[in-house]
């Protein structure tokens, strides 16, 4: 597997909550994270307003913001930064 760098995982988990309403182990699975580091970066992207946690369900999903930050993440390479 090749080195990622913190802004191609966090393009990778808000990949995985775009449109659906997904779980930490379903994070952790698609991008193949360890708890840990899992937990880090949801931490971050809940302070950054790029996803959404949904109490009940216990899920998490992308925000508008988080999608603006996928789409330009997909368009311009090596231009976003977190």
């Amino acid at each position: 597997m090749k080195y990622r760098d913190r802004n191609e995982l966090i393009a990778q988990i808000l990949e995985c909550c775009n449109g659906n309403r997904v779980t930490r182990t379903k994070i952790m699975f698609y991008t193949y994270l360890s708890f840990n580091l899992t937990k880090e970066y949801l931490l971050l992207l809940l302070e950054k307003g790029l996803i959404e946690y949904h109490t009940g369900q216990r899920t998490f999903k992308t925000t508008e913001k988080g999608i603006h930050f996928l789409n330009i993440h997909n368009n311009f390479p090596g231009l976003t930064s977190v």
